[in-house]
């Protein structure tokens, strides 16, 4: 990289890292190390916070995860974790009706786990 480059990279680094070149190039080439890495870990948070979203959903309605997934599987449903996680927030019938079909195909989801219901909760106005 020439030193046009370098500097126009390193806009907005802090102290000699912005306009002494020996030292721009050095932070320059870390910086870009650390956006390719994170590039690639992006992609993993995202799958993961996908995965907590979608297993909170499906413990509201009494399934795990594992068990979620492993019914969807056998029923060929093809929709991906992205999509779940956002039918989980954002559409809770049509998510329920999606638990509803993966606990018919997996024997392991059979067991339902009513919630507790709230009793002596009454607006007083």
């Amino acid at each position: 990289m020439n030193k046009k480059e370098v500097f126009k990279l390193a806009k907005g680094f802090r102290g000699r890292a912005k306009n002494c070149i020996r030292i721009a190039r050095e932070r320059v080439e870390k910086a870009l190390q650390y956006s390719y890495r994170d590039r690639r870990n992006k992609k993993r948070d995202m799958r993961s916070l996908w995965i907590q979203r979608i297993n909170a959903g499906t413990r509201q309605h009494g399934v795990n995860y594992g068990n979620f997934m492993h019914g969807l599987m056998k029923e060929n449903v093809q929709l991906n974790r992205k999509v779940l996680s956002e039918l989980s927030m954002h559409e809770p019938y049509s998510f329920k009706a999606l638990v509803d079909v993966s606990r018919c195909a997996f024997p392991g989801n059979k067991k339902s786990i009513v919630p507790p219901k709230k009793e002596g909760l009454a607006i007083v106005l």
